[in-house]
C-alpha cells in the first residue's frame, strides 16, 4: 500500500517509502491490545505519554518524538485502516500531538492521540475538540473494506457539530473511505459548490447546510451485535403485562437478529384497539435493540414533501422529516415508529405519503429532495401501529410482519391498575402505597366504569385522579391515609 508523503516537495523528487502495513480491526475502542497504530521501538522504548508530530523527514512514514536530546524519529509499522486518512491529515498540517501508548513485543502500541496546543502548532479546525471528535467517529465507524485497490485508498481522502466549511473539510479529509462511497462523492461535489464563487450565495448556503446535516450523521453498516434474549424478555415484562403471544413474536425476532446479525427483512405492524399499548411495545423494542427512535405520525402528514423535503431551487427549502430523523439521531441505525399507518393514504392532491413510505421500508436507500443524495437505510427498523388494518394498502402490508394486539380482559385490567398504573402515579407524586388504598370493591367499580372503552388509557387517567385526590386530602385535610370504597370511587369519578 502506498504511503502519503507528508512533507515531500516537488524539487526533492523522491517518493515516500512505505513503512507500515494496514490492518482491519473494526474495534469500537482503542486499547494497547487493539491499538490505532504500532510504531517501531527497537532502538528506543517510548514513554507512556510521548509528544511529537507525524511527519516524513527522511522519506519514511514516521513519528518524530520530542526528546531531551532532540527529535528522534520512529517508523510507523502498522495502522488501523480507519486512521490512514487521519494520519495523513495530521502530518500535512504539522499538528503537535501527544500519544498514549504501551511498549509491546510488536512495537509501541498507540491507543490515544490528543492535540497539543503549544509552539507553532496549527489549530486543528474551526471547532474546538475536533481531533477527539474525529477519533471517536472513526472508532464508531466500520473498517474500510479491504477489497479496494491501493490507488482507491490513496485517492480517498457527540455534542460537537460540524457546521463551518473548515470543520466539514477537515472531517471529510480525515474520514476518508469510512464514509459510504456515494456519500463521499456527494460530499465532494457539494463542498465544491459551497466554496464556489460561480454560484449564487443561496446555492452555497444550501450546499453548506446539506453538508453539515450529512456529515453529522454516523453512517453505520447493517451489522448488529447479538442481543441477550433474557434481557429482552425482562424489558418486555417490565413494560407490558400479559401479551404472551406478542412477547414471543418479539423474542423470535431477536433470535433471528442474533443468528444473522442483520435486521429482519420485515418490520413489525402492531394492530389493535386504541390504548392497548401499541406504542409502548414499539418503544420497548427500540430499547431492546439499543437504537435511537423517531416517530412518524401519519395522521398529520398529508403531503409527500413533508417526508421527502423540498428542492433547493426554493429559497426556503429544507429537508423532509425522514432526513431530519437521521440528523436528530446522529446515526443511520434507528427505529422508525410509524403511528397510525392506516391513515397513510390520505394525501391531499400532491401525491400519496404511503408511496414515500414504500421506498423507506424497502431498505434500498432513501432520497431526500433537499439532500439530493440516496442515503442508506439498511439499519432502519420500522415498527408501525394501526387501529384498522383493512385501511392499509396491500403494498404497505406486504412490508410488515403483522402482530394483532387484543384488548385486555376485565381481570387483566384489574392487575394492570393495581400493579402498574396506580403504583407509577403514586411514585411520581411521592405518595406511599399505604397512603392511598383502593379496596377490592372500589377496584371493581373503577374497571366497571370503563368497561365500554378499549385499552387502559382511561384507567391511567383514573389512577391519576385518585392519587391527586388522596394527596389533597393528606396535605389540605391533614389525613394520614385515604382508603377508597366503591361509593367514594363512584362519587370521585362521576
Amino acid at each position: 500500500m502506498p504511503v502519503f508523503d507528508f512533507n515531500n516537495t516537488p524539487d526533492e523528487g523522491i517518493a515516500a517509502e512505505c513503512t507500515y502495513t494496514v490492518f482491519y480491526s473494526g474495534a469500537g475502542e482503542a486499547t494497547p491490545e487493539k491499538p490505532m497504530m504500532i510504531l517501531d521501538n527497537q532502538m528506543n522504548k517510548w514513554g507512556h505519554h510521548s509528544i511529537g508530530m507525524f511527519t516524513n523527514p527522511i522519506k519514511r512514514t514516521a513519528f518524530e518524538f520530542q526528546q531531551e536530546e532532540g527529535t528522534v524519529s520512529a517508523d510507523i509499522l502498522k495502522i488501523d485502516a480507519r486512521f490512514v486518512s487521519l494520519l495523513k491529515w495530521l502530518g500535512e498540517n504539522h499538528i503537535n500531538v501527544r500519544l498514549s501508548g504501551e511498549n509491546t513485543e510488536e512495537g509501541y502500541a498507540v491507543y490515544k492521540i490528543r492535540e497539543m496546543a503549544f509552539g507553532v502548532g496549527t489549530k486543528l479546525s474551526a471547532e474546538d475538540g475536533f481531533l477527539q471528535f474525529m477519533i471517536d467517529r472513526l472508532l464508531a465507524s466500520d473498517a474500510p473494506t479491504s477489497d479496494k485497490t491501493d490507488e482507491e485508498l490513496e485517492a480517498m481522502g457527540d455534542s460537537m457539530k460540524l457546521t463551518s466549511l473548515q470543520s466539514i473539510t477537515d472531517f471529510m479529509e480525515c474520514a476518508g473511505n469510512t464514509l459510504p462511497d456515494n456519500i463521499r462523492l456527494w460530499a465532494r461535489r457539494n463542498l465544491a459548490v459551497a466554496k464556489s464563487h460561480e454560484v449564487s450565495p443561496e446555492e452555497r448556503r444550501h450546499a453548506q447546510r446539506a453538508l453539515s446535516i450529512m456529515m453529522n450523521v454516523q453512517w453505520k453498516s447493517n451489522y448488529f451485535e447479538a442481543i441477550d434474549p433474557e434481557e429482552a424478555r425482562r424489558i418486555l415484562d417490565e413494560e407490558l403485562y400479559g401479551m404472551e403471544k406478542v412477547k414471543q413474536r418479539i423474542i423470535e425476532t431477536i433470535i433471528q437478529i442474533n443468528r444473522t446479525h442483520t435486521l429482519p427483512a420485515y418490520g413489525l405492524l402492531l394492530v389493535g384497539p386504541a390504548g392497548t399499548g401499541k406504542s409502548q411495545i414499539a418503544y420497548a423494542v427500540a430499547r431492546i435493540l439499543k437504537l435511537p427512535w423517531t416517530t412518524l405520525d401519519m395522521s398529520s402528514i398529508n403531503d409527500p414533501e413533508q417526508l421527502t423535503g423540498s428542492s433547493r431551487v426554493y429559497s426556503n427549502a429544507k429537508p423532509g422529516i425522514i432526513m431530519d430523523a437521521f440528523s436528530m439521531a446522529g446515526e443511520s441505525n434507528l427505529v422508525f415508529i410509524i403511528n397510525e399507518l392506516d391513515k397513510a393514504a390520505s394525501g391531499k392532491g400532491n401525491g400519496n405519503p404511503a408511496d414515500v413510505l414504500l421506498t423507506l421500508l424497502d431498505n434500498l436507500g432513501f432520497t431526500d429532495n433537499y439532500m439530493e443524495c440516496m442515503v442508506p437505510t439498511v439499519g432502519v427498523y420500522p415498527i408501525a401501529t394501526a387501529n384498522d388494518k383493512e385501511k392499509i394498502s396491500a403494498p404497505l402490508m406486504s412490508r410488515f410482519a403483522v402482530i394483532d394486539i387484543p384488548d385486555y380482559s376485565f381481570d387483566e385490567k384489574k392487575v394492570i391498575f393495581t400493579k402498574f398504573s396506580l403504583p407509577k402515579v403514586l411514585k411520581r407524586m411521592s405518595l406511599k402505597s399505604e397512603e392511598c388504598i383502593v379496596t377490592e370493591d372500589a377496584l371493581d367499580a373503577i374497571i366497571e366504569k370503563y368497561k365500554g372503552t378499549t385499552g387502559i388509557r382511561d384507567l391511567e387517567q383514573a389512577a391519576e385522579h385518585i392519587a391527586a385526590n388522596a394527596l389533597y386530602q393528606i396535605e389540605a385535610c391533614h389525613k394520614v391515609a385515604v382508603t377508597y370504597t366503591r361509593e367514594m370511587i363512584n362519587e370521585l369519578l362521576g
